[in-house]
């Protein structure tokens, strides 16, 4: 998994009850893109570390005009 500053990550509910929650990745501490990272969560501002599992996604940043 590779993320960069901005990226967004989703984690999905893994019981009956959780919802999905979206995180904004603010720092990433793993070479070329790799967790661990620190994250802010959407919902409530929590932020943490994070080691994604096979139940999160990354949804990179859209390039805008110019940017690659």
């Amino acid at each position: 998994m590779e993320a960069t500053v901005g990226d967004k990550l989703l984690v999905h509910g893994r019981v009956v009850g959780i919802h999905d929650r979206v995180a904004e990745i603010i720092e990433v501490l793993g070479d070329n893109g790799e967790p661990p990272y620190r994250v802010r969560y959407e919902d409530d501002g929590h932020e943490c570390l994070f080691s994604p599992g096979p139940d999160s996604v990354v949804r990179h940043l859209a390039a805008g005009p110019g940017q690659r």
